[in-house]
């Protein structure tokens, strides 16, 4: 017989065997004895019988606990409270501390033998990660784990055993991380021992040990995210005193937010950008766009809408200004930053001592490695305001928010936009009516509009550029004067010394923070574009003031981002605005719903201005008013979400949203309509048919 048939072999009788012990211990009323209940009943006979033998009882105890552990029954809770009960606390606690280390080990092995080979065959490349890290950190967090009694031992024992963690390391991490729990389990179970002597109702060493374990899993957390810091934090030298309270990487949105929000609970600030105040939203994003969007409409000439975008700007940047910061005591540095230690920033060569660090360095447009291109007349959503003259051909690529704004924008100024998008349908992330109602517009516009289309190279002849694009084996020529490239935007994080903090990335180029937006160095935290999940101005100022608390409170309390009302909003015409949940994320996340639509057609508002196109889409837990989310598409669709959100944000129904009262004639009468529109669609039958009799009795 060859050793790896030998091998199935004994797994197969080893999981036969345990499973009989399994099913013997149930059967036999194992789950009964090893209880608190069951010790209580049998604390005197057993106390008698440890007096007459002692070294036998503690073995025999010793034995049953390590099976009991090893094998991974019920019961451990009881047995270790049974130890501080019969033998005493010092005796108790060498004895639990032991056997359950010994326990654990042994069922660590049991995993190792009967599931490592088939987990690592089923999931090689997830487990050569978690091997990599295991043999780098793999001791430190059984040991972070094990100090919670809320992570279930029995777990952590089977999960370990699939890893290539070295026995020894497991052992010594298992008994130093159960210790604690150990010692109050112990201690309480000798106070269950004397419960009720001396007329005491609770005695207080048990009632000292019932609160140890209720403050436990805090102090046990607390505890094993001190030990974390220290162990990151021991490359560097921790300076004795600051010159700051925070610094913050980044005056766009999340920046901003953070220095203002720290600034006002009276922390001593650093605000440093190396570009211009206010970031990419009001130099090269929503301010530009969106005034260029307000002037096609107008139709204004390119010239005017250019003049516009510099009004609107010059107008809004006092907001954002070195001046308005500084005159609230921020010091605002203009230059480039660079983390040199978790507490220590450079910038003009000057070294900045700092309890935290916040990165808001936003993001910058994704450049696709597209033959060609890069001898192309191209344009980014950063570059595209330094045109002087509109394009006559101008090619869009890509059909996200940004693509479709610009493509309408500039169709309506005078150019000849053909949009290119790989997918099937432009703005992916909407439903796919909301999708085709968008093309729809775009189209009506004079905007060719190309999806299925794959951008393969950029030429150059005779005639000019052209972008070639692939589409079902066919090919297309689509020349062009400038090439607009909207293909997404990734992290600005290179170039501000995270790669020799090891702080780490993300797939998308991200920086991972934890759910409180901090990096793996507690101390620098990351919010806004640099560190997702959302690339919204409001989302990175909303993240911004949460970076402040945690920089400055996170070690005493920390305050958590909620991005349940998360709301976004596309300025086309019409617009599409969408907060929470729509049809197609809820189906693909598996969440039942109920959708209640109202047409804009039927809105008194959008009749007088000649805007019925679009609608209000709400979903609902079936039955229930309580909103999963909602899609509006039509005029002023982001200023009619605000209703939505904040209903989401302060869990209120549609229930609520219809008692409001809205002005006449405006377009939030929309929020009624649709509430209206689900209350009917659950008014009881039975009880309309009540009341349609009582008025008939009323009547006489």
């Amino acid at each position: 017989m060859s050793g790896s048939i030998r091998r199935s072999w004994l797994r197969w009788f080893a999981a036969g065997a345990i499973a009989i012990v399994f099913v013997l211990f149930f059967t036999l009323g194992g789950a009964h004895v090893l209880t608190v209940a069951a010790l209580r009943a049998h604390l005197a006979l057993l106390g008698r019988f440890i007096a007459l033998h002692p070294v036998e009882s503690f073995a025999l105890y010793f034995a049953l606990y390590v099976v009991a552990t090893g094998l991974s029954v019920p019961g451990a809770a009881a047995l270790t409270l049974g130890a501080g009960a019969l033998f005493g606390l010092a005796e108790g606690v060498v004895l639990v501390s032991f056997a359950a280390s010994i326990g654990a080990s042994i069922a660590f092995l049991v995993s190792r033998f009967l599931l490592r080979d088939w987990a690592a065959s089923r999931f090689p490349a997830m487990f050569e990660r978690v091997d990599r890290g295991v043999a780098r950190d793999g001791a430190f967090y059984i040991l972070s784990l094990r100090l919670v009694p809320a992570v279930p031992f029995v777990l952590i024992n089977t999960l370990a055993g699939l890893t290539r963690l070295d026995l020894k390391r497991f052992y010594w991490a298992s008994q130093l991380g159960m210790l604690p729990g150990t010692i109050i389990y112990v201690n309480a179970g000798v106070g269950l021992a004397r419960l009720g002597e001396g007329g005491e109702i609770l005695p207080p060493r048990l009632l000292i040990g019932l609160l140890l374990l209720a403050i436990l899993p805090i102090a046990a957390t607390r505890l094993r995210d001190a030990l974390a810091r220290k162990r990151i934090y021991t490359r560097w030298q921790r300076p004795r005193r600051f010159d700051r309270d925070v610094v913050v990487i980044g005056a766009g949105s999340a920046g901003l937010v953070s220095a203002y929000v720290a600034n006002a609970l009276r922390a001593e600030v650093t605000l440093i950008e190396a570009g211009h105040m206010g970031g990419d939203c009001l130099n090269t994003g929503c301010v530009p766009s969106k005034s260029l969007l307000r002037s096609a409409r107008e139709g204004l000439s390119f010239t005017e809408a250019r003049m516009r975008i510099r009004e609107a700007i010059t107008a809004i940047a006092p907001h954002d200004s070195v001046a308005r910061y500084a005159s609230m005591g921020i010091d605002v540095r203009q230059g480039r930053a660079m983390i040199e230690t978790p507490w220590s920033v450079r910038v003009d060569g000057e070294i900045i001592t700092t309890r935290g660090i916040i990165i808001a360095t936003g993001a910058a447009p994704i450049i696709p490695p597209i033959p060609g291109l890069a001898e192309a007349p191209y344009v980014t959503s950063e570059t595209i305001w330094d045109m002087a003259e509109l394009p006559r051909r101008l090619v869009v690529l890509g059909g996200g928010p940004i693509g479709c704004e610009m493509a309408q924008g500039f169709a309506r100024l005078g150019a000849e936009v053909t949009l290119v998008e790989f997918a099937d349908r432009v703005l992916l992330r909407e439903d796919d009516d909301v999708s085709a109602m968008i093309r729809d517009a775009l189209s009506a516009d004079g905007v060719r509009v190309l999806t299925g289309h794959r951008a393969v190279r950029a030429d150059r002849d005779d005639a000019g550029f052209a972008l070639i694009a692939e589409s079902q084996g066919n090919s297309s020529r689509i020349a062009f004067d400038r090439i607009l490239v909207a293909v997404g935007r990734k992290p600005r994080a290179e170039g501000f010394g995270l790669e020799a903090l090891e702080i780490a990335m993300g797939d998308a180029g991200v920086v991972e923070t934890d759910a409180y937006l901090r990096t793996i160095l507690p101390n620098i935290l990351a919010c806004g574009d640099v560190s997702g999940p959302f690339q919204f101005t409001h989302a990175g100022g909303y993240q911004g003031g949460f970076a402040a608390l945690n920089a400055l409170f996170g070690g005493i309390w920390r305050f958590r981002p909620d991005y349940r009302a998360m709301p976004a909003v596309t300025f086309t015409a019409p617009e599409v605005a969408r907060v929470g949940l729509n049809a197609s994320a809820a189906r693909e996340a598996g969440i039942v719903f109920e959708e209640t639509r109202y047409e804009l057609a039927d809105l008194d508002r959008a009749i007088i201005e000649g805007t019925p196109q679009g609608f209000v889409s709400v979903l609902t837990v079936p039955g229930k008013d309580r909103i999963l989310g909602a899609t509006i598409v039509g005029a002023d669709a982001g200023e009619m979400l605000a209703g939505f959100t904040i209903a989401m944000q302060h869990k209120l129904g549609l229930k609520k949203l219809l008692g409001a009262i809205y002005p006449y004639p405006t377009r939030s009468e929309a929020v009624r309509a649709v509430a209206g529109a689900w209350r009917q669609k659950h008014a009881s039958a039975r009880g309309l048919a009540i009341l349609e009799k009582y008025h008939a009795w009323r009547r006489g």
